[in-house]
């Protein structure tokens, strides 16, 4: 990244860490303003996520799972992280809460969005039969929205899915996940409280980093975004 271009982007994040990451709204203006400025600049993005080979910190982050996968663009000292999630073709997730509140932007693909309502009363013993959705939208290439920690939701992509996220600060040490064909529900821990064998299983080698950051390259999602004007 150029020396300008660094000036650019540190100012683009600096209102971040001092947000009040309780205050939704505050959150939603900040961030979109965050991402905006990303999805318009693709080439300052593609300086972020071209720089995380020679990154230790932000390398040791980025995650790998089956169907998706997570890069850290920016881990601040005040807690909130910047990351890009690739979902793969086939992506769901179980309904679940979080640890933090988040904003995400999509760059490519889509996927089904369900809300479930708030977390009260919310732990591993739920019912899980019980759980209804109470708002179901397609999030598609633009849009934008705010999440708050206690919301419980479930994303289904429709093939590959690319989102940019600002990821707040965690409040809590743990979350719920749901599985609805089985009926369960356990408690999921931060990294903090992770075993070394399940922080290793997820971590991202630095083989799939590469081919993660030659694929993104190959899709075009760093170039410059049309003008729909």
């Amino acid at each position: 990244m150029t020396i300008a271009a660094q000036i650019t982007y540190t100012e683009m994040i600096s209102p971040l860490s001092a947000l009040n990451w309780n205050d939704v709204a505050s959150v939603n203006t900040a961030a979109t303003k965050l991402l905006d400025q990303l999805a318009d600049d693709r080439a300052i993005l593609a300086d972020l996520v071209e720089r995380l080979p020679d990154d230790a910190h932000l390398a040791s982050l980025c995650e790998h799972y089956d169907i998706l996968d997570k890069l850290v663009l920016h881990d601040d000292p005040t807690g909130w992280r910047l990351r890009l999630h690739i979902f793969l073709d086939g992506y769901f997730d179980r309904p679940h809460n979080h640890r933090w509140t988040y904003t995400s932007r999509i760059l490519t693909g889509s996927y089904t969005h369900t809300l479930y309502g708030t977390d009260h009363d919310f732990t591993d013993e739920v019912d899980v039969s019980a759980l209804t959705p109470r708002m179901v939208r397609v999030e598609e290439p633009g849009d934008t929205y705010t999440l708050h920690h206690s919301m419980i939701h479930s994303v289904t992509a429709h093939g590959e899915a690319v989102t940019l996220i600002v990821r707040g600060p965690a409040v809590k040490d743990r979350f719920v996940v749901t599985d609805r064909t089985s009926g369960r529900a356990w408690w999921q821990y931060g990294a903090a409280n992770e075993t070394p064998e399940a922080a290793a299983a997820k971590r991202m080698t630095s083989g799939h980093l590469s081919d993660r950051i030659a694929a993104l390259r190959a899709s075009g999602v760093f170039a410059a975004p049309r003008n729909h004007d």
